[in-house]
């Protein structure tokens, strides 16, 4: 992969730790802060691969092929947007540094490297206790809590719109912080909570008190009622002990919502709480309650306290049986290898898309999106999944054969062997769905007969 080849392996392990110098980190210009979370790619599939053959060994059941394959596909949707516009959270942030900033501070001081890492983390502490607070903001933050699964790849299942709603805690830091050292925390702060999303470290000792762990998270993604509004940090737990909203773990913790979304369709897990958000605004009388439902916790109902009644939260008991429709096994195959030839496509556009055209990203965007959203189908058991398969891989061999047309892969007469192979592999895809759909039509006859 691209990233890969450009990051050298123990520079970018260390990135996912924090563990990193302010001189090393430290840039005069926005346009020069590498996208460490893109380039990170490789890093977070390593780590998803190894405890998924961790969990494999143990048969513990930790990490499941169709939840990972949904969260990462989350994790990939949230991204999307980036590639075609430049992100809401650094435009306002360098128009207000631009227009209102009190003071410049050094970009290259150490001094404001550790300040901007206080203010981020802070930052990052009050928008998180928001999004699950304020009903409009917890219907982008759900998605990431909406694996009943807990591991890697739960830390990429992402929303496509949280960042619509973070971008306004930062603000107060451009009155004195320099965009690019403001940029550089925010990447690695999102790192940092990459590897805290596992059951396999259970105590990190004396610094528990000091820095979010995975056990001090592992509670956040609880639903078990002592987990609910629960340890809010990103990378210093020290905010949750101040504000009195730590709580340590005890019991053992049930994952996921307290009324879970049971799919695997990543556009159902983006978008499917604001269809019921609207429906609740809908329903409920009043104007001034229709504005609770948006502006109170996703637990309020008139008469209730703002963020909801703790009583009303179901009560749990590990173990619980997790969604998971049964599919055969070639099925789960099918799926694991076309995700990662999806993932392959996704990285090499993170990597090149400044070299791409716009028409090109958005014939990616749109291929990997149609593509995760087949898996979701696949995954669910869906017969829709099987036609919406069938025309994915149908349509990959068109496009394939329009761009080359085009000249899109270089001379006409040209074609290298990996386009040969890529046309082979989506050929005999889509014929084993066809297949697949002609032996269900024919059983379903015999049975009328």
């Amino acid at each position: 992969m691209a990233s890969l080849r450009k990051v050298p392996f123990i520079s970018g392990l260390r990135r996912m730790f924090y563990a990193v110098t302010p001189n090393e980190t430290s840039f005069e210009f926005v346009e020069d802060v590498p996208i460490y979370t893109n380039e990170a790619v490789p890093f977070f599939t390593m780590f998803v691969l190894i405890e998924a053959v961790i969990s494999m060994y143990k048969k513990d059941g930790i990490s499941r092929l169709n939840d990972s394959i949904t969260s990462m596909s989350a994790g990939m949707f949230s991204r999307l947007p980036s590639l075609v516009l430049r992100t809401i959270t650094i435009t306002s942030y360098v128009w207000v540094y631009e227009h209102y900033n009190l003071i410049e501070l050094p970009w290259d001081s150490a001094w404001t490297w550790w300040l901007c890492f206080l203010g981020v983390d802070l930052g990052y502490y009050w928008f998180h206790r928001m999004a699950h607070e304020v009903n409009f903001m917890w219907a982008a933050h759900q998605v990431h809590h909406s694996s009943e699964d807990y591991n890697f790849s739960t830390a990429l299942r992402q929303s496509v719109l949280q960042v619509y709603t973070s971008w306004v805690f930062y603000l107060p830091l451009a009155l004195f912080i320099p965009p690019s050292v403001f940029l550089v925390h925010m990447e690695l702060n999102i790192l940092y909570q990459f590897w805290i999303h596992t059951q396999y470290i259970k105590s990190l000792g004396p610094l528990e008190y000091i820095l979010n762990t995975p056990s001090h998270h592992r509670v956040h993604h609880g639903r078990n009622p002592y987990c609910i509004d629960k340890n809010y940090a990103g990378t210093l737990i020290i905010w949750d002990r101040l504000f009195g909203t730590f709580k340590a773990e005890r019991e053992e913790v049930v994952y996921g919502l307290t009324h879970n979304i049971n799919t695997f369709e990543p556009f159902n897990v983006q978008f499917g709480y604001i269809g019921y958000l609207l429906y609740r605004i809908y329903n409920t009388g009043g104007l001034l309650n229709k504005m609770g439902v948006l502006l109170c916790g996703p637990g309020w109902l008139p008469g209730k306290p703002r963020t909801g009644d703790i009583e009303d939260i179901p009560k749990v008991k590990a173990p619980v049986n997790r969604y998971g429709p049964h599919v055969n096994f070639w099925i789960n195959i099918y799926v694991a290898i076309h995700f990662l030839v999806e993932l392959y496509v996704y990285q090499e556009v993170l990597a090149s898309k400044n070299g791409l055209s716009q028409t090109a990203v958005i014939l990616s965007l749109t291929y990997i999106g149609m593509s995760l959203t087949c898996f979701g189908q696949i995954l669910d058991g869906k017969l829709s999944g099987v036609y919406f398969e069938i025309v994915h891989c149908l349509g990959c061999i068109m496009c394939e054969i329009i761009l080359h047309q085009s000249g899109f892969f270089g001379s006409l007469g040209e074609q290298s062997v990996s386009i040969y192979l890529l046309r082979i592999f989506f050929t005999l895809s889509a014929s084993i769905w066809i297949w697949v759909l002609f032996k269900q039509q024919s059983s379903e006859k015999a049975k009328i007969r």
